[in-house]
């Protein structure tokens, strides 16, 4: 038990010393770079030779332009802010695989990848840079380790749970696990919602900074809006915030978006 309590305080202790850039959140990751980022490129390298890069070579290339153009807003951030060795970590890498499922995704350590089927929500390059912000921000603001070191935690959790419970009856020790399940299930979902509004706010500040019009962000989710047909289960069972929330909060941080994004590069945001 001392031992599990040790590792709670060396938990808790990041929580304090961790803080995710520009939006100021304090999080929990004590799973280093160095160790999730060389089986992160290895997991992307493994991914692109099992599935198939789109033949729409300009498409493709317009994916790499606008992942460029995104990368370079966020690389500028960091080595103005002197993250210069974070900055040098990311091997940044963008590509457009054939497959009509309506998503992306972004690896720790800067690996994205765009679905063809997610292309005709986005509809345009500004879409597309919405989406790539998004996703480049999960990168930035490391939610791939923070997911990491929850599950470490949660694990460390339940662990002490079955020490502190083993002498309980199996009915006490049924009931604890259960309300420990229900609540940890619950907490994860919540910290996956607050990583996917974090990255909708920081990829609007990241996509304005590369020139694009951060308007379009809201667009991009009404149109996924209409592609769900009332099919979305309630925001609180997921890991996302739901539709309607993610717009509004999108619209309303807009002008917020274009003055962090005038502080940093000095671009001109009047669209």
């Amino acid at each position: 038990m001392k031992k599990i309590g040790l590792l709670f305080l060396f938990a808790f202790y990041f929580i304090s010393c961790s803080t995710v850039p520009i939006t100021g959140r304090k999080r929990l990751n004590f799973v280093s770079d160095s160790k999730v980022l060389p089986v992160s490129f290895t997991q992307y390298k493994g991914f692109l030779e099992e599935n198939k890069l789109s033949d729409d070579e300009i498409m493709r290339n317009q994916i790499k332009k606008v992942g460029k153009k995104i990368s370079e807003a966020v690389d500028r951030f960091m080595r103005a802010n002197k993250m210069i060795s974070e900055a040098d970590s990311y091997e940044w890498e963008f590509n457009l695989i054939e497959d009509t499922t309506i998503n992306a995704w972004c690896m720790p350590g800067g690996k994205v990848v765009f679905y063809t089927g997610i292309i005709p929500v986005c509809l345009n390059e500004n879409g597309i840079a919405a989406v790539m912000g998004h996703e480049v921000a999960h990168a930035f603001a490391k939610h791939g380790q923070e997911r990491m070191s929850q599950g470490q935690l949660q694990q460390i959790s339940s662990e002490a749970l079955a020490v502190g419970t083993s002498k309980k009856s199996k009915k006490a020790q049924q009931i604890w696990n259960t309300t420990f399940g229900i609540g940890a299930g619950l907490g994860m979902l919540k910290f996956s919602r607050i990583h996917e509004q974090e990255a909708d706010r920081l990829g609007l500040i990241f996509m304005i900074m590369a020139g694009y019009d951060g308007a379009e962000a809201a667009k991009v989710w009404s149109r996924m809006s209409s592609l769900s047909e009332g099919k979305s289960q309630p925001e609180i069972l997921s890991t996302h915030p739901s539709n309607s929330s993610r717009i509004q909060d999108l619209k309303n941080y807009l002008p917020i978006a274009k003055k962090y994004a005038t502080q940093f590069n000095g671009i001109k945001t009047d669209k």
